[in-house]
């Protein structure tokens, strides 16, 4: 017997039912368990106030092993999903066309793709996409949109767009130990002469070292660096002192870049009758950039329109201040065709260089730059390099960019033969099996193993910068239908990676909206056959920098009708590719009212229709273009092909007079007008 009243039970009775279903009702305890702890989480949490971006911080939180431990990990999987989700949605918000941003200032240097415009724009590129396709453009995420296309873009979210900034192309992870670190060894200085073409650069050379290269120069310009080494007396001693040549046309950007990173001292040289000029600003941009020590030098003070105020005015507008206007900034006035103040410049010079003491580290394998290389017939590749810190030697295993090679022999600058060279020299190398890049960083290393390693690196990057590059040119979205869009292939073989790089990059700046640049192919060395075969498939002009033309090669050319040309001079090869691309564009006319007549009757001769005319204003013209209307709507144009006054064929008839039109129309009605117009082309522009 059971007593229902108590408020105890007896554990020890129970019936057949409890016994048959103990362990289900022990499971219901359990879950019962687990629903309460569930419910006293989502409690905890709905009190806690947590932020967006605690769902993603993992790194201090651990997580309970019990068995709720996969329940609650699932929630949280779950809300980062949802926030995710959200996050998403506001990357993808809308932004109107006249949103307004802080820093709105943004460079813009040529073509790029919907995916970097986005990223330089902070934009997100399905609003660059929707925004283009308003315009009637459409575009995916990796296309590549032309640089007015880039532009318009920007300006329609309020962007400012300046001007493209050389000095953002310096590679800040370039050491330079060679300039900054505490040895044992003074070493002389390297001095850089920069400063726009046709300045006087490579005359003032001629001046301090009594050469003419100038004259050696392919056009007068220098195209490679070149270095020289002088001695020079001051203060009691004897200075070595190292000059460096860049070129200064706009193509060699990346070439006088390089001159920057190795210089100590730089010279900027600008012409006393011409003032500042863009590379005179790119060089003043590197200077103040890379912090070099500098020496400003007005060239050209002889002649009658030099204005020194005007260029002191300018450098002013760059923070060059000169000493006596209260600045740092040293400038010495010469002339270097007539030898004029150029011993108090080279005292500056040796001043400059004892005020910042350069040394260097001879104890280390060498590294320093290629400045020229070439195939001598019979001592084979030489390579006149400079050492910019530790010793160079024969037997050194010596890399530079994608090849290496034993150095089996050293010359000096003064033609002997040298065991070793230390820092700040320029020597002669004889040992690579091709001819390096000029500009490029050589670097002496231990063994064949590591040799190979670097060759390996850089061909990736070389290639990876070239493709990307070509790629840039070849697959640019532009505003004009790609049907109407004319193309240009082209093959360039050049005698180094560095004149490539300088070509590539100077086709880049070429506008093309009417003509597009379509690189077939782009490499160092002398034109093959293979080269003649890619050229007959793709229709492709074959252009050549500094190299040679086999005979063989040229009756291939020859007999298969091909387009070669060889260029020594770099704005020679870019004028000819504009012109050539010129040529290619349709003729544009501009349309010039010259007369009106009326038609006042309408017969036949041998089949033909004719028209009695009055001429009303102007005149008429025989072979001009006339437009026919009859009540306001063109009915037909053409061109005037016969003008009769009477009987007699004539080429023009004047105002109050009548006359005979014929042309290849015939449907001709009493009243119709005629309007006769001169069509005179207008000027061809890319």
């Amino acid at each position: 017997m059971v007593d229902i009243s108590s408020t105890q039970i007896n554990s020890n009775i129970s019936n057949k039912f409890d016994k048959k279903h103990k362990n289900d009702l022990h499971s219901d305890k359990v879950l019962d368990a687990k629903k309460n702890r569930s419910k006293v989480s989502k409690k905890n949490r709905k009190s806690i106030n947590v932020e967006q971006d605690d769902l993603f911080i993992s790194k201090n939180t651990s997580f309970s092993s019990g068995p709720e431990s996969v329940l609650k990990s699932h929630k949280i999987n779950k809300y980062k999903k949802k926030d995710k989700y959200k996050s998403d949605i506001i990357d993808h918000i809308y932004y109107p066309p006249d949103i307004i941003h802080k820093n709105n200032d943004i460079v813009l240097s040529g073509p790029l793709s919907v995916q970097e415009l986005s990223v330089k724009l902070n934009i997100p590129e399905a609003e660059i996409i929707t925004y283009l396709f308003l315009k009637g453009i459409s575009v995916t995420i990796n296309d590549v949109v032309d640089i007015v296309i880039a532009k318009e873009v920007a300006r329609s979210y309020k962007f400012n767009i300046l001007d493209h900034k050389l000095t953002e192309e310096v590679n800040w992870n370039m050491s330079y130990d060679h300039r900054t670190q505490k040895q044992n060894i003074k070493r002389s200085p390297i001095i850089t002469i920069f400063g726009h073409v046709d300045h006087g650069k490579t005359t003032l050379l001629d001046a301090i070292l009594n050469t003419n290269l100038a004259k050696q120069e392919f056009g007068g310009i220098t195209q490679s660096i070149n270095a020289y080494e002088i001695e020079w007396p001051y203060n009691s001693n004897l200075y070595q002192l190292v000059f460096l040549d860049t070129p200064g046309h706009e193509a060699f950007t990346a070439m006088r870049l390089r001159g920057a990173k190795i210089t100590d001292i730089a010279l900027l040289v600008i012409a006393a009758d011409d003032g500042l000029k863009p590379q005179s600003i790119e060089a003043i941009k590197y200077i103040l950039e890379m912090k070099l020590s500098y020496i400003i030098v007005i060239n050209k003070i002889d002649k009658a329109n030099s204005n020194l105020l005007k260029i002191k005015e300018e450098l002013v507008e760059y923070n060059i201040v000169c000493e006596e206007w209260g600045g740092d900034a040293k400038i010495v006035e010469i002339s270097a065709l007539k030898g004029k103040n150029l011993d108090l410049l080279l005292s500056n010079i040796c001043l400059l260089s004892d005020n910042q003491s350069f040394t260097a580290d001879p104890n280390k394998l060498a590294e320093g730059t290629i400045l020229e290389g070439r195939l001598d017939k019979k001592q084979g590749v030489i390579a006149n390099v400079i050492v910019q810190n530790g010793t160079l030697k024969v037997g050194n295993l010596i890399i530079a960019g994608n090849i290496y090679g034993k150095i089996k022999s050293l010359i000096n600058y003064k033609g002997l033969n040298v065991k070793e060279a230390k820092p700040s020299s320029i020597i002669q190398v004889l040992g690579f099996s091709v001819v390096p890049q000029s500009g490029i960083l050589f670097k002496i290393v231990n063994n064949d193993k590591e040799a190979k390693k670097y060759i390996n690196d850089f061909s990736k990057e070389f290639k990876n910068t070239l493709n990307q590059n070509v790629k840039l040119l070849n697959t640019r979205i532009t505003t004009d239908d790609k049907k109407t869009l004319k193309q240009l292939n082209i093959i360039i073989k050049t005698d180094t990676q560095g004149s490539l790089e300088a070509i590539v990059d100077s086709f880049l700046k070429i506008p093309q909206g009417k003509v597009q640049i379509n690189i077939v192919s782009a490499d160092s060395g002398n034109i093959s056959s293979n080269n003649i075969e890619l050229a007959l498939a793709t229709k492709a002009l074959i252009i050549g920098f500094n190299i040679n033309i086999s005979s063989h090669i040229n009756h291939l050319v020859k007999q298969n009708n091909l387009n070669l040309q060889v260029f020594n001079i770099i704005y020679d090869l870019i004028e000819y590719i504009q012109n050539y691309m010129l040529d290619l564009i349709d003729p544009e006319y501009q349309r010039v009212f010259i007369g009106r007549a009326i038609v006042q009757t309408i017969f036949y001769i041998n089949k033909k229709t004719v028209v009695g005319c009055l001429v009303n204003e102007g005149k008429l013209k025989k072979m001009s273009h006339i437009n026919v209307y009859r009540e306001s709507n063109i009915v037909y144009e053409g061109i005037l092909s016969s003008l009769k006054r009477i009987k007699d064929d004539v080429d023009e008839v004047l105002s109050e007079n009548e006359c005979g039109v014929m042309c290849e129309y015939d449907l001709w009605q009493k009243m119709d007008i005629i309007e006769a117009y001169d069509l005179n082309p207008k000027q061809k522009s890319l």
